[in-house]
């Protein structure tokens, strides 16, 4: 059945990915900058996109000798060079403090684990020595290993991760993000992102950035980090659109055609690049719940010269699921804090404009000189003349102000502004607005503002149709 799943949703497989997507897409200079973490953090680095800090390599026996371990920081990372698969990474959080009677010369020299175990100098050069030998490198050739810094864990992230740092894999293909899900450690996984060893997997909307479904390991279905009630859908990543670009540029510079970012954030510094993937796993499929073979047929061949082209062709295509399911459930439209929208004003003119969605606001409101363009400046003038800013509450009588009211052209309605001397009124105009192509005929206040950022203002009754997403 799962099979069955996989091939009706079009998922691709490892031979596929192999003779369609990486040996025409990726050339031999892509693949030697991805197989090397060293090469592909320099040239990253050279190109301006962030990167974790480098603290030391160690290439050969005789450096590891020399090499003084009290010189390292509390916390780092240790990985091989040419490894794969988050094989061979050792992330240590702290240097253990040891009782101060002890007399050992390497006393400071021990560290804890994600999982509370200790690790010890000599410990460490037993580890780098299978690095070097090639224990975890691709084709077991012999290899380097390095230190870099551990990259501090963003609050957000916090009741979702055990230890270690999640970082989002994106595909990209032809300078477009294809398909991106977060990845999250667990204790099964020692602090490791990775789902080969039991890390978790969630998918992520391309438009918004934010999670869906979710996997453990390899491919068990989740909703909820195990143990908790912890939901894994609808987490916001932080930085989206700055994470898409620098996959992006980040393909433009490795020569790769096909490939997998993988990008953590850190706390202080934001989005750095972990590394890039030649030859990126497949259970990102499973995470997203959705097939990579249609979405690669569907932007072979196009030609994309930019990145921001790239990205909004990514999120335009493969995005907006979730938005779409809310709009699905609740019958109404999700709209952003700032939309773009149309005006009609008198005999059809129409304007389009940005607009500031305020539930903040009762009512709505627009420019003078935007409702003078709409066709409302004789009403706007004649109304000056005969009301301006005058206390007409004090000087007329209910039935003289309607009277003189109705006798401006166009004038839909007024509305009572209270200030320290009494009242004065504010012009309203019936216009039709229309958000996100749903037209909604509404009366507007129309006031100066010249010195504000938006020349309209939305307000809660003419908002029932939609739904605000403060992040959109």
């Amino acid at each position: 059945m799962f099979e069955f799943f996989k091939k009706s949703q079009g998922f691709l497989g490892m031979n596929s990915r192999n003779l369609e997507y990486i040996r025409p897409n990726n050339r031999k200079r892509g693949m030697e900058i991805a197989d090397s973490k060293l090469l592909c953090k320099r040239i990253l680095k050279k190109n301006n996109l962030g990167v974790s800090t480098l603290i030391a390599k160690i290439k050969n026996y005789e450096e590891l000798d020399q090499f003084d371990f009290s010189t390292l920081p509390d916390s780092f990372a240790l990985k091989p060079n040419r490894g794969f698969g988050g094989e061979g990474i050792i992330v240590v959080y702290a240097r253990k403090k040891l009782a101060r009677n002890t007399t050992d010369e390497n006393k400071n020299n021990v560290w804890i684990k994600a999982n509370g175990s200790t690790i010890t100098a000599e410990d460490l050069k037993s580890h780098i020595r299978n690095i070097i030998d090639g224990s975890f490198s691709l084709s077991s050739v012999p290899d380097i290993a390095f230190f870099e810094e551990r990259l501090k864990l963003l609050k957000l992230f916090k009741p979702y991760s055990y230890k270690g740092i999640p970082d989002i894999r994106i595909i990209i293909f032809n300078r477009v993000p294809v398909m991106a899900m977060l990845r999250l450690p667990t204790r099964a996984s020692d602090g490791k992102a990775n789902l080969q060893q039991g890390a978790i997997g969630v998918g992520i909307d391309l438009a918004t950035g934010t999670t869906t479904t979710a996997i453990l390991g390899k491919g068990h279905l989740i909703e909820y980090i195990p143990g908790t009630r912890l939901a894994l859908s609808g987490i916001k990543i932080p930085y989206w659109k700055n994470i898409l670009r620098m996959s992006i540029d980040a393909q433009s510079v490795s020569h790769l055609g096909f490939l997998g970012a993988d990008i953590a954030i850190d706390r202080d510094r934001g989005p750095v690049i972990l590394e890039l993937n030649a030859r990126p796993g497949l259970s990102i499929q499973l995470a997203n719940s959705s097939g990579l073979k249609e979405r690669l047929k569907r932007i072979s061949g196009l030609k994309i010269k930019t990145t921001e082209r790239g990205m909004r062709v990514g999120m335009n295509l493969f995005g907006g699921e979730i938005e779409e399911e809310i709009e699905e459930i609740s019958g109404k439209r999700v709209i952003g804090s700032v939309e773009k929208i149309k005006l009609i004003g008198k005999d059809g003119r129409e304007i389009e404009v940005e607009a500031k969605i305020d539930t903040g606001a009762d009512s709505t409101s627009i420019d003078i000189e935007l409702a003078k363009q709409l066709g409302f400046g004789d009403a706007l003038k004649t109304f000056e003349e005969k009301v301006g800013g005058r206390d007409v509450l004090t000087e007329l009588s209910k039935e003289e102000r309607e009277k003189l009211f109705s006798s401006i052209p166009d004038l839909a309605d007024t509305v009572p502004i209270k200030s320290s001397h009494g009242y004065s009124y504010r012009p309203i105009v019936l216009t039709t607005l229309i958000i996100d192509s749903i037209p909604i005929p509404a009366k507007v206040s129309c006031i100066d503002r010249s010195h504000l950022s938006y020349p309209v203002i939305i307000g809660r009754k003419h908002l029932r149709k939609f739904l605000i997403d403060i992040n959109k």
